[in-house]
């Protein structure tokens, strides 16, 4: 199990549609982020900077071809391409990513 987070903007004027949206996920994105080999799944909100902070557990051996997978489902896209315009990325994110990964540098259980 990998302990994975990352970071990513979001508009002030989508915060509470993104807050609407995430009270009731589409089961089939559910299944899919399971699917992918993802639990224990949380994003939490920032303000007043206007941070989206996700964390989760990678229980799978590869998440490059795991995420490829997610991000090729149907009702994913769908739900990204409602999600996407209320979110902004991080200046300092690489070209052609959108949530911008963090480092882990402590963790004790």
């Amino acid at each position: 199990m990998k302990r994975m987070a990352m970071i990513l903007g979001i508009r002030p004027e989508g915060i509470e549609e993104y807050r609407k949206l995430h009270a009731a996920v589409w089961p089939e994105v559910l299944a899919k982020i399971a699917d992918c080999s993802i639990r224990n799944y949380s994003i939490f909100l920032r303000q007043p900077e206007n941070l989206l902070f996700a964390y989760f557990e990678y229980h799978g051996q590869d998440f490059a071809a795991d995420s490829a997978r997610m991000a090729a489902d149907p009702a994913t896209q769908k739900w990204w391409s409602i999600n996407m315009p209320l979110q902004e990325p991080l200046d300092s994110c690489p070209e052609g990513e959108w949530w911008a990964m963090a480092e882990e540098v402590f963790h004790v259980d």
